[in-house]
């Protein structure tokens, strides 16, 4: 095996220390859409309608959903370090609710921190259960109940 010259082995050495650095560099991806604050303004709940969300915010993309009584939009953010699997570090939700006759009745905007869901922003013409699922209201009084209030005292 021929010698290398000490450059060559330099440049060597400095091309894998470059590649090693290389691959620690974070990657940042971010997927879907949620409309900004700004759009979400122009909407006024009890007036507005499908189409003009539809106008000023769009519709839920492919990453968002579009049911009848609500247009839910989604947008995470994520982070690769290295060889380690892929992180999301931030996630957003704006959702939409219209009534049955499809004029806006709700926006709201969640988070996602510290694996928690919580509101941003909210904004409701009236407080109902109708989004709520049977699951959902059967297992949200979970903890709120105590055996003294089955038995008489």
């Amino acid at each position: 095996m021929p010698k290398r010259s000490r450059v060559t082995m330099n440049l060597i050495r400095a091309g894998a220390v470059s590649l090693a650095l290389a691959a620690c560099t974070p990657i940042y991806d971010r997927h879907g859409y949620t409309p900004a604050q700004e759009d979400l303004d122009n909407l006024i709940v009890g007036v507005d309608t499908r189409g003009t969300v539809e106008e000023f915010v769009g519709p839920p993309s492919a990453s968002g959903v579009m049911r009848d009584e609500a247009w839910y939009y989604v947008s995470s953010n994520f982070i690769t370090r290295g060889a380690r699997a892929r992180e999301e570090f931030f996630r957003q939700v704006v959702a939409i609710s219209f009534d049955e006759d499809g004029v806006v009745k709700n926006i709201e905007r969640f988070g996602l921190e510290d694996g928690m869901v919580v509101v941003l922003n909210r904004r409701v013409t009236d407080d109902n259960i109708e989004g709520v699922s049977f699951l959902g209201q059967l297992l949200g009084n979970v903890g709120n109940l105590t055996a003294d209030q089955f038995f008489d005292n």
